[in-house]
């Protein structure tokens, strides 16, 4: 009944009493998302009956009437076949300002038009393949950047740019043509990491370092919002940076990283809002390439490293294998270096396991990320070893049981879900240098026997990376407990069926398989 009063008024009335019937429909079905199949001919009729109306000069405040209307139903993918055509798509991105020979975006009271024409766009490409084949055709990737370049210095638009944002996501999801049109013909990855950079309100102190203030006030929702869509869009058009990385591509590869880190030490209005936003900034760390994730730790200045002195020689002297990381004015330090980034990174991995739940989706991005970092920089995984694995002072307690960070990833090691068990078992790994008796030192022969049947390590060795020859010096309690293992010994079985240490058992098949021949 809505949509035949609605269709009647739009054919016949004036611009007035079209947008007074318009309005009263899209307050009536703002929160509408399930329609009535019945009525699915008449909202097809009123979709084309509101193009048509779009397509004259009118008012703007019935431009956004009718605009809302047609956000509304173009929720409905199967009213969407018949209106998709390229007329109508040209329509409105006229209206969103987004044809080449709108050069600039002066009129205020057009931004709502923008906005809306832009909603509408983004539920359309994503509800309607017919949409997505013309966005092609009508280069709207194109646009769309040549827009954000319009109003990335300009906050008061962020809803334009959030909005742009969103459907550039979209546009770079569902096609991998476009991902590399934005890569490379579009300068997507310095154009979107500018955008960032204006959310943040960023200011460089050097090449690849910002001036944090722990004292500023969180972002805005809106700059959030911004920055969530931005970090989005430019996931798709990194995503395949690892396997093409060229060395003439690190500057700018470090210089997103140097916001990501930012973004990192950074909150937003609420705290979901912030753990969305460093959740998109963790996603969009794992495709920048390993060696260019240097930049999230940094050195020094002169005046901290005397803060770091002072505050070292403040420390008891029994803590010497705990004085090399301190806190000093909300920085995280660790030999010399400005670790509050991985310190960050480790707190959303600790905050992710004890959600429980959602792992593969919320948990497996951070740890790998972490994993990765460790392998490729000493000092990120010398950090990390000395939070997560710190010198063994309970000896008395299984390494599962307990609430420290080193419990909770040994029980990730017996996951049932099997990627999550691999990458938490590979990440203690890598902490412990792929040394085998490093690893069971932490987590039990047990926990850790499922990573080592994969490795071939059951019986001892150490992976194929090279790490430095730093010690893993062991505590007083440690070392008075270490005989006292020797009461759990791997066993394995004996050709004849006996039971003997592992390592006998392994060295007793090896034998007979050199000796055994292949018969038909």
């Amino acid at each position: 009944m809505d949509e035949e009063r609605a269709l009647y008024i739009v054919r016949a009335g004036e611009a007035g009493a079209i947008e007074r019937v318009l309005r009263d429909y899209s307050d009536k079905h703002r929160a509408t998302f399930k329609f009535e199949s019945t009525d699915e001919d008449k909202r097809k009729k009123l979709c084309e009956g509101i193009f048509k109306i779009l397509a004259k000069d009118i008012p703007t405040t019935c431009q956004v009437s009718c605009l809302e209307v047609l956000r509304i139903l173009s929720r409905d993918k199967k009213i969407l076949v018949p209106v998709t055509t390229k007329e109508n798509m040209q329509i409105l991105l006229r209206l969103a300002k987004l044809n080449e020979s709108d050069d600039s975006l002066e009129k205020v009271s057009e931004f709502p038009v923008i906005v809306e024409s832009l909603k509408c766009l983004c539920n359309i490409v994503f509800n309607s393949q017919m949409a997505q084949q013309l966005s092609l055709e009508l280069n709207l990737a194109a646009k769309l950047c040549n827009l954000l370049r319009k109003c990335k210095d300009r906050k008061f638009i962020n809803d334009i740019k959030c909005f742009d944002l969103r459907l550039l996501f979209l546009l770079s999801l569902l096609h991998t043509d476009i991902r590399s049109q934005l890569r490379y013909e579009l300068q997507g990855l310095p154009l979107l990491t500018q955008i960032l950079e204006s959310a943040f309100s960023i200011k460089w102190t050097d090449e690849y370092e910002s001036a944090i203030d722990h004292n500023g006030p969180p972002l805005s929702p809106q700059e959030t919002d911004c920055a969530i869509e931005a970090l989005k869009a430019l996931f798709n058009v990194t995503v395949d940076s690892w396997k093409v990385h060229k060395e003439s591509d690190s500057h700018q590869f470090r210089v997103m990283a140097a916001v990501l880190r930012h973004c990192l030490l950074i909150v937003g209005p609420t705290e979901d809002k912030t753990e969305e936003l460093h959740s998109n900034a963790v996603n969009l760390l794992s495709n920048v390439p390993v060696s260019c994730l240097d930049v999230l730790i940094c050195p020094l200045t002169h005046e901290e490293t005397a803060q770091e002195a002072t505050t070292l020689d403040e420390l008891p002297s029994d803590k010497t294998a705990e004085k090399e990381t301190v806190l000093k004015n909300n920085t995280m330090v660790y030999n010399g270096m400005n670790m509050e980034a991985i310190h960050v990174l480790l707190s959303f991995m600790e905050k992710r396991i004890d959600k429980g739940s959602s792992y593969r989706e919320g948990l497996t991005p951070v740890l790998s990320l972490l994993t990765e970092c460790s392998r490729a920089h000493r000092n990120i995984r010398k950090f990390l070893k000395d939070q997560v694995l710190p010198p063994l002072r309970d000896v008395t307690n299984r390494p599962e049981v307990g609430s420290t960070v080193r419990n909770k990833l040994v029980r990730l090691m017996t996951h049932v879900d099997l990627g999550v068990k691999q990458i938490a078992a590979e990440f203690l790994f890598v902490l412990c240098k792929e040394r085998v008796d490093s690893l069971l030192k932490y987590t039990g022969y047990g926990n850790a026997a499922g990573l080592l049947a994969a490795r071939g390590l059951l019986a001892g060795g150490r992976g194929d990376n090279w790490y430095s020859e730093d010690e893993d010096t062991d505590t007083e309690e440690y070392k008075n407990a270490k005989p006292k293992e020797e009461l759990l010994k791997p066993m394995g079985l004996k050709p004849d069926g006996t039971i003997t240490p592992l390592e006998e058992a392994l060295s007793q098949y090896s034998v007979i398989e050199e000796t055994s021949s292949d018969t038909d």
